[in-house]
């Protein structure tokens, strides 16, 4: 009897065996062909090439952009004063300077170009820079970042002068300008526009663009109120495109600058950014 039972224990303990075999086995994993992988990672590097390529022609863009931007706009005309566009362009524009900075009136009429996003070139004076307070305007011109112009120290006619003082006048103001606000003046004007061939000269070494103006009235007897000078400002025979406006820190020019800048936009006028100027 015993020896009967043997081929069915047998039998038991294999199926037992294969069952255990099949119940404790992990499933099978279907690993990709290496012609598969392959053909991914081509994928994958194809990918990451087109995305580098375009990134790429960005920056170069980007680049250019940015270059063109740096680049000067515009040159100031020594024949008649005006600002002219390096290349072509449709826009009319004028520049905005204010001399005689400053006195009185320079941060009120500087605070409403501000707020209209004007540019402007403000030409000081050393004798308007003797004082904290006086010293503490100028630097909060050039913190709202408003060009500074020299103007000479005491404004002098240089034509009087030797050249030796002629220097005196421009490099003290220039020290002085340099003591407030980190750096040199980036432009000249000459009181009077009364320029000599040693100031010339000189303000080339100094690295400054040499300017004068196109037209200016408010020292007039006959425009010292708002009304009349805002009439000759925007209705002048000289506004023409590349004007270069001249006005001082004066109280009836700082009541009427708001009605100047208004009449100039009303004709179709942009303004000049000195950053844009060839030469600074």
């Amino acid at each position: 009897m015993i020896h009967k039972k043997w081929p069915v224990l047998a039998v038991s303990l294999l199926v037992l065996a294969g069952c255990g075999e099949e119940q404790g086995a992990p499933p099978e994993e279907k690993n990709p062909s290496a012609e598969e992988a392959e053909n991914e990672k081509e994928e994958t590097e194809k990918v990451e090439k087109t995305t580098e390529s375009k990134e790429q022609q960005v920056n170069e863009e980007e680049k250019e952009e940015q270059k063109v931007a740096d680049e000067p706009q515009y040159r100031i005309n020594p024949a008649n004063w005006s600002v002219q566009p390096i290349a072509a362009a449709d826009e009319k524009v004028v520049l905005v300077t204010i001399d005689d900075a400053p006195d009185k009136h320079a941060l009120e009429m500087a605070e409403l170009l501000k707020k209209q996003g004007i540019p402007a070139i403000f030409f000081v004076n050393g004798h308007f820079l003797d004082t904290d307070e006086e010293k503490q305007q100028l630097k909060q011109l050039h913190d709202m970042g408003f060009a500074i112009g020299n103007h000479t120290n005491s404004h002098p006619n240089l034509r009087d002068l030797s050249e030796q003082q002629q220097e005196e006048e421009i490099l003290l103001l220039n020290k002085t300008v340099e003591d407030i606000i980190g750096e040199k003046p980036k432009f000249f004007r000459a009181p009077h526009g009364a320029n000599t061939d040693f100031s010339k000269q000189l303000v080339e070494q100094e690295g400054m663009v040499l300017m004068n103006w196109t037209y200016g009235y408010d020292w007039e007897q006959q425009y010292r109120d708002a009304q009349s000078l805002t009439d000759i400002m925007v209705n002048s025979e000289f506004l023409n495109n590349g004007a270069n406006l001249l006005m001082h820190d004066r109280e009836w020019t700082s009541e009427a600058l708001p009605g100047i800048i208004q009449g100039l936009k009303d004709k179709g006028y942009g303004f000049v950014d000195p950053e844009d100027i060839e030469g600074i």
